[in-house]
């Protein structure tokens, strides 16, 4: 019998030992996967951590070496400031477990400081209202909850002054900001040492980093936000400049380029029949010409034309004769600089140009003095305006095509007219007008430079362009132009020009 019950224990003792080896072993490979699992995931936070920054590292060197933006992000939001109410759960638990005296108080305390947290803090992300008087009436009424609480019980409830400092910091900005952050931790360390004696230099230390922290944060990140939207500005407005500078340049060019070659295309083809060398003498003008604009349209695409004034002095006279227009230039006064020079050829290449396209006139004056603190620049042609439409075929001269044939072609309702002129279906047998593309785009060059530009009917008959420029008494190549706008004097206020 005894050794009966002694096999009957031992095989208990056995079934026991390999049941807690079974355990001990389950155990110890779920210790193991668990340990392996945890090494696994901090290893895989590690490596999108070092993925993390290697990709801050490469966007911080493109944004310094080629000025490509980084994008900031999303802006916070008040979802970020509310898990801070966490803070809170002390005062929470000494309510849930009786520890409070007056509980019903402390919990309707607990409850309007917690609401008005929350407005507050939604009220931040948002500038109007955040800077409106009701906030800071909840930002006070928050103020005195949290001295009555802190007051009143002391313990978890001064953390409350924390709180406080984080919603001020977030709707406080400005010299402000500083006053209240220093006058909300002196009351803070009062209350504090009335009620916990040395703990107060936490409590205050709290409140004075949660309010000046806060409030950097979300200054910082506005500022970013506001610098971003101010480059996408500036880099619209640089496209924009640039894609009416280029437009600008190529009316300007193509306008003159194209009327001296439809003129001397027009005296080609009148001369032909009868002197041969002449004909071919225009053809190669022409080739000359077109290679000359599609240099500057190239110039222009770049961005470094520069304008030569006595070349687009000997370029308009040329187009002048060709048209059958006596030119007369005078200049007088000091050497310009490179600038007004530009700026005075971009002149009389339009202004020729429309003279040769609309004048119908049988001499042009152009004129440049410079006298007191400006330089100005005439252009007076004696003819009536453009003609009426004639039809293709015209007869003009049998050597070089007449003044009136080339208004006529370039007048017919076939092929608008340039801007600043209306057609001669507008106001036939009439003076041009003087709006448009062309004398616009010039007279914003002129202003951007402190000049003017004014375009109308002579008195005495024609046309005349007057544009003025500030000239310094050092005024040489080389320097720049300066002064301040001046206003042109009226279209032909300078009578003939001899």
């Amino acid at each position: 019998m005894p050794s009966t019950r002694g096999r009957t224990d031992r095989r208990a003792r056995e079934g026991t030992d390999r049941t807690a080896l079974g355990l001990a072993a389950r155990l110890a490979r779920g210790i193991g996967a668990g340990l392996a699992r945890g090494r696994a995931e901090r290893s895989a936070r590690r490596a999108a951590m070092r993925a993390d920054m290697r990709a801050f590292r490469a966007a911080r060197k493109r944004a310094r070496t080629t000025g490509e933006q980084v994008d900031p992000g999303p802006p916070p939001t008040a979802f970020s400031l509310l898990p801070w109410l966490l803070m809170g759960l002390g005062a929470f638990s000494n309510l849930w477990q009786g520890k409070t005296p007056n509980p019903w108080v402390g919990a309707i305390g607990l409850l309007v400081f917690n609401s008005l947290y929350v407005s507050v803090a939604f009220r931040a992300f948002d500038r109007r209202r955040r800077e409106a008087p009701s906030t800071r009436w909840c930002l006070l009424v928050m103020g005195l909850v949290t001295c009555a609480l802190a007051i009143g019980y002391g313990g978890s409830w001064l953390y409350f002054f924390p709180l406080l400092g984080l919603a001020t910091g977030a709707v406080l900005r400005g010299p402000n900001l500083g006053r209240v952050g220093l006058a909300l931790t002196a009351l803070a360390a009062v209350v504090s040492a009335y009620r916990a004696g040395w703990d107060a230099v936490n409590i205050a230390y709290g409140t004075f980093l949660s309010t000046m922290v806060t409030a950097a944060i979300l200054s910082l990140s506005e500022a970013v936000r506001e610098l971003h939207a101010a480059r996408e500005k500036l880099a619209r407005q640089a496209v924009e400049k640039e894609r009416m500078r280029f437009s600008r340049d190529l009316h300007d060019l193509l306008g003159h380029t194209m009327s001296v070659i439809v003129v001397k295309s027009e005296a080609a083809r009148r001369l032909a029949p009868r002197d041969l060398d002449a004909a071919l003498a225009q053809i190669t003008d022409i080739e000359s010409v077109g290679r000359q604009a599609l240099t500057e349209i190239r110039e222009a695409v770049t961005g470094y034309r520069e304008g030569s004034l006595a070349t687009e002095l000997d370029s308009a006279c040329s187009a002048l004769r060709a048209a059958g227009v006596e030119p007369e230039v005078t200049r007088s006064g000091e050497p310009l600089s490179p600038q007004s020079e530009a700026l005075l050829g971009w002149v009389v290449r339009e202004a020729v140009t429309n003279v040769v396209r609309h004048s119908r006139a049988a001499r042009c004056a152009i004129a440049l003095t410079g006298r007191a603190e400006r330089v100005r620049l005439t252009v007076t042609d004696d003819g009536p305006g453009p003609a009426p439409a004639a039809s293709p075929g015209t007869p003009g001269s049998p050597d070089t095509p007449s003044t009136s044939d080339t208004s006529g072609s370039f007048a017919s309702p076939a092929s608008p007219a340039p801007s600043g002129t209306p057609t001669a279906s507008e106001t036939p047998g009439r003076p041009r007008s003087s709006g448009g593309t062309g004398l616009k785009g010039l007279s914003e060059r002129l202003a951007a430079a402190g000049g003017s530009l004014t375009a109308g009917p002579a008195p005495g008959g024609g046309f005349t362009v007057v544009a003025e420029l500030p000239l310094e008494s050092g005024d040489t190549p080389g320097s720049g132009t300066a002064g301040e706008p001046g206003t042109a004097g009226e279209p032909g206020a300078g009578g003939p020009l001899d």
